[in-house]
């Protein structure tokens, strides 16, 4: 790599000490400045990918040096040679976006000239209520546990495990979904049916939980800044994962449910490409065939926007949108 290269290069790296005092690097301005406006960690963490990949395409040279053609080529690249979808392709717009408005603070008219892929209609994938009695029953332990809460309160997989157990409350049959998409909190039932199920998971977690205190452990990561503000917390039962990970700090893995889910689909014998994310359009069609208004499964769901939730009524099970097909007057 030539010296010019290796200087590109160390904007790639995040903040290294230079005369005794730390540099702010590229990356590091970015992280700093999502965190400011309180974007999500995933977010966070997709952002700073497609500018590692942006300048990387790009010869490690400076995005301060590259503008509208070189940003074009990139998505082009990801169309095209990468084949990426729509959504991500309009992620990694949508990342670079704010690296040259918001970090590098550059305001010229070629940013609103980029043109955002367009996004295709798919109808999502719903399994039946039978299907997903198969699915569910093709499961065991507490990825089964996981995998009813998704359908029976329409919470998406990480939303599920981020629960606290002071998000649990059985007393008002609540349960309450905080930071969720968009960074929005809200509240859905607790199904009647998992109510016991969940009681004796719980008890297991607090045995758990005691070990872990009694050796000196226990801490959990908190969100945001609370570790700082309220150190002891994070030792509080309240504060605990209702599904925790092996080690206890974080919480369980999505893939550990992934895996469970896909293969618990294979084992029923489903003709359907379903995932986790389908337990929850599953919730939200069921809960429309019930006769439930949209609006209340809107909330339910945290939809910002009531036409997201409109997609559920193309997939009703009403055999052609309710029209009865000539062929079955003959």
């Amino acid at each position: 790599m030539t010296s010019a290269g290796t200087r590109a290069g160390s904007y790639l790296r995040d903040a290294t000490p230079s005369g005794g005092a730390r540099d702010p690097k590229l990356l590091t301005r970015v992280r700093a400045a999502l965190r400011l406006r309180h974007y999500s960690r995933r977010t966070e963490q997709a952002y700073v990918r497609w500018i590692q990949e942006f300048i990387k395409f790009h010869h490690l040279r400076h995005p301060s040096e590259l503008a509208s053609a070189e940003v074009s080529a990139f998505l082009t690249h990801l169309a095209v040679a990468r084949r990426v979808s729509a959504s991500t392709q309009n992620q990694a717009l949508a990342a670079l976006l704010f690296l040259y408005g918001e970090v590098l603070g550059t305001k010229v008219a070629w940013i609103a000239d980029l043109v955002r892929a367009k996004q295709p209609h798919r109808i999502p994938i719903v399994l039946t209520r039978d299907e997903v009695r198969s699915v569910l029953g093709s499961m065991s332990g507490v990825t089964q546990l996981v995998a009813r809460l998704l359908y029976g309160t329409g919470m998406r997989l990480l939303e599920g495990l981020q629960l606290r157990i002071k998000d649990v409350d059985f007393g008002l049959n609540e349960i309450t979904i905080r930071g969720g998409k968009g960074e929005r909190d809200r509240v859905t039932m607790l199904p009647e049916s998992l109510k016991s199920a969940l009681r004796v998971h719980l008890e297991g977690v607090r045995l758990l939980y005691a070990k872990a205190i009694a050796a000196g452990a226990g801490a959990v990561e908190l969100p945001g800044a609370l570790t700082g503000k309220y150190p002891a917390a994070q030792r509080e039962w309240v504060w605990q994962w209702v599904f925790p990970g092996r080690e206890q700090r974080y919480h369980l893995h999505p893939t550990a449910i992934q895996r469970a889910f896909r293969e618990a689909v294979r084992t029923s014998g489903i003709p359907k490409a379903a995932h986790c994310h389908t337990l929850r359009h599953s919730f939200a069609t069921h809960l429309l065939e019930s006769g439930y208004d949209i609006r209340t499964v809107q909330e339910l769901l945290g939809h910002r926007d009531l036409r997201t939730t409109m997609i559920y009524t193309h997939v009703l099970n009403r055999g052609g949108l309710g029209v009865r097909s000539p062929a079955d007057t003959l």
